[in-house]
């Protein structure tokens, strides 16, 4: 059984950074995409990153490029999401999830539905 365990959220002015991580568990194939997702109050839940941990290729939201980076680290079984230059509006509960590799998805939707396994989620609180 896969488990994800985020850490790393809390409150920061807007223009500050915060880095997430989510640690993995129940896994040892790197044939695996995993990626960070976001649920404001009263949203739907909405991908942010992506990154296939068998090779590196990430994806973003337009919302947040060239603000945050996706990345991992195989050793630890840990992803990581930087985040620079915050606003108001990155303010969510952030969520990690895992999907095994298949064929025929296009990992740069970010499609919740892709996705096979989800943290409990970490709370990111931008102020203005």
């Amino acid at each position: 059984q896969v488990q994800l365990v985020e850490s790393g959220g809390g409150s920061v002015q807007a223009g500050g950074s915060l880095r997430l991580s989510c640690t993995a568990s129940g896994y040892t194939s790197s044939r695996y995409w995993m990626g960070w997702f976001r649920q404001a109050p009263g949203e739907e839940r909405e991908g942010v990153a992506t990154i296939y941990f068998g090779g590196g290729s990430t994806y973003y939201a337009d919302s947040v490029k060239g603000r945050f980076t996706i990345s991992k680290d195989n050793a630890k079984n840990t992803l990581y999401l930087e985040m620079n230059s915050l606003k108001p509006e990155d303010t969510a509960m952030y969520y990690c999830a895992a999907a095994r590799l298949i064929s025929g998805v296009n990992w740069s939707r970010l499609r919740i539905g892709d996705y096979n396994y989800w943290g409990q989620g970490t709370q990111v609180t931008v102020s203005s």
